[in-house]
């Protein structure tokens, strides 16, 4: 098993604003479709990879407690992190040392109330 994790699902109440939310923190264009009569909206990712989606249907629920997601905050978590107010979301807990070995983290809430986090290098 190469990951623990292999895909995640982001709730949403509201789609369209999840979906702005997220591309415009992370700097692209999600592709949306409908599966299994869900709403989905995928994140990037490359073949082989861990990746998710912004998910919208009656088993999702956003919330604040419960497990959290890191995503990746590229080089530095700096950047997509600046974005997240002006997104309508909310930081939580800024730019953190962790160690020099791991790197860095940040907490965020989304607009739909979900916390989620960035992990970076540097």
């Amino acid at each position: 098993m190469a990951n623990a994790i292999n895909w995640f699902e982001i709730p949403a109440s509201n789609f369209d604003r999840a979906v702005t939310f997220y591309g415009n923190v992370l700097g692209v264009q999600l592709h949306s479709q409908e599966i299994m009569g869900n709403q989905m909206a995928f994140l990037p990712y490359e073949p082989g990879s861990v990746s998710g989606a912004i998910a919208k249907g009656e088993m999702y629920k956003p919330s604040a407690e419960g497990a959290m997601i890191y995503l990746n905050g590229g080089n530095d978590l700096a950047d997509p992190l600046s974005r997240v107010a002006d997104a309508g979301g909310q930081v939580v807990l800024p730019k953190t040392k962790i160690s020099d070995e791991i790197g860095y983290m940040a907490i965020f809430t989304d607009t739909e109330g979900n916390r989620i986090a960035f992990h970076s290098p540097n």
